[in-house]
């Protein structure tokens, strides 16, 4: 067992060892079942409009029933070469190529049912989800902003909103959002989970860590959000329950991003033997992922200055392990300033 001091610092990350974040904490959000409400002929709990055309909806909506999509499609289209303004057509085969995941098609339907009728909540939202997995994130933003104005206290559109604003990086915009939808729904895990993710984003990771703590007891455990979980403590220093929470997130999904905070937090813990089996177990899953390197190179720096600098065999691996890392990701300082400090 090595010696219980610490020389090298254990946090050589160079610019970035932290493993990268989930992207959509609520995944859930853009899933096409179970959002909002069915968009055909809910719209904003307005009576359907009446006038030409409402006889092929009727028959189209009659073969949606039997299973027969094709003649469905084919009787809302010719509801709307009749009546070009019939937003319950333009809903339904938006509905139909959104189910069958022609999103594209699926948006304009859809836009064009919003601009029919602005305050159709399930027009306005489908557009902004449609728009949302066709990554235009922006737009999707705006047409949320309008399903809200429309319905203000949505569950679905308060969290994809904020998951939104989250995705590209406006945190503070992302927040009331993130917490309005948990405060609608607060046994919901993914919203939890998102929220966390957002104060995570702003810092404040006592607050992410109570979210994510929350998540954790109302969804299925995943790699992720055990890693999001582990980060935040970590930021708090809370090193024990960091690696308590990585143990799980690599028997739940082992990955070199997990076994190499799982080092990280074992070295933190003293624990400097574990730490080292950690990183080689992160590089025996992905050999070029750097951080690992970096985190196994600062422990045999510390083997070779604990051994009064007598064991050479640790600070040259040591070396090979930072100059590999290097070559893989130039753009790393603190790392060059170790080779040159111990070369």
């Amino acid at each position: 067992m090595m010696p219980k001091r610490q020389i090298v610092p254990a946090a050589v990350r160079s610019s970035r060892w932290l493993h990268a974040l989930t992207l959509l904490a609520a995944a859930g959000a853009l899933s096409l079942g179970g959002c909002a409400t069915s968009g055909a002929g809910s719209g904003s709990g307005e009576a359907r409009p009446s006038g030409s055309g409402q006889d092929l909806v009727a028959s189209a909506e009659e073969a949606l029933s039997r299973g027969d999509k094709e003649a469905a499609l084919r009787d809302f289209a010719r509801a709307i070469e009749v009546n070009p303004t019939l937003t319950t057509a333009h809903m339904g085969m938006a509905d139909i190529y959104r189910v069958d995941g022609d999103y594209s098609r699926a948006e304009r339907g859809y836009r064009r049912a919003a601009e029919i009728e602005p305050r159709n909540f399930d027009a306005q939202y489908y557009h902004g989800l449609m728009l949302h997995v066709l990554d235009r994130v922006s737009e999707a933003i705006q047409a949320y902003l309008r399903a809200l104005a429309v319905r203000p206290d949505d569950f679905q559109a308060n969290l994809n909103l904020a998951t939104a604003y989250y995705q590209l990086g406006e945190n503070t915009q992302a927040l009331p959002y993130a917490q309005r939808a948990v405060a609608l729904n607060p046994t919901d895990g993914p919203a939890r989970f998102n929220l966390g993710a957002i104060y995570a984003a702003m810092d404040r990771h006592g607050e992410a860590v109570i979210e994510y703590q929350q998540a954790t007891e109302r969804m299925e455990l995943s790699a992720p959000l055990l890693l999001n979980l582990a980060e935040s403590l970590g930021k708090l220093e809370r090193w024990t329950e960091m690696r308590n929470a990585l143990e799980q997130a690599v028997r739940q999904k082992p990955s070199a991003a997990a076994f190499e905070r799982l080092g990280y937090a074992q070295f933190k813990n003293k624990q400097y033997d574990e730490a080292m089996a950690s990183f080689r177990r992160s590089l025996d899953l992905d050999a070029n992922y750097f951080p690992a390197l970096n985190g196994l190179g600062v422990c045999e720096l510390n083997t070779w200055i604990w051994s009064d600098r007598k064991d050479l065999a640790a600070k040259d691996r040591a070396m090979a392990a930072l100059r590999r890392s290097l070559q893989i990701n130039r753009n790393q300082p603190r790392i060059e300033e170790l080779l040159t400090r111990y070369r």
